[in-house]
């Protein structure tokens, strides 16, 4: 269950869509604000979160169709 408050939390944060993770809210992807990897951290007082730039070596994202 402590993983799951974490993921659960850390999408909810997420204010876009990307990927396999969809908001009805948040329709579109965010790459301005959202471009970066969630590092999440369970403690004693509840999940905490931090944010890491994504570097871009090869390829530029791409928006996915499905």
């Amino acid at each position: 269950l402590d993983v799951a408050l974490v993921v659960a939390e850390g999408a909810l944060r997420r204010t876009e869509s990307r990927g396999g993770h969809y908001r009805t809210d948040y329709p579109k992807r965010d790459d301005e604000n959202w471009l970066k990897h969630t590092l999440a951290f369970y403690t004693p007082d509840g999940p905490k979160f931090d944010y890491k730039p994504v570097v871009i070596t090869k390829w530029q994202p791409t928006e996915r169709k499905y």
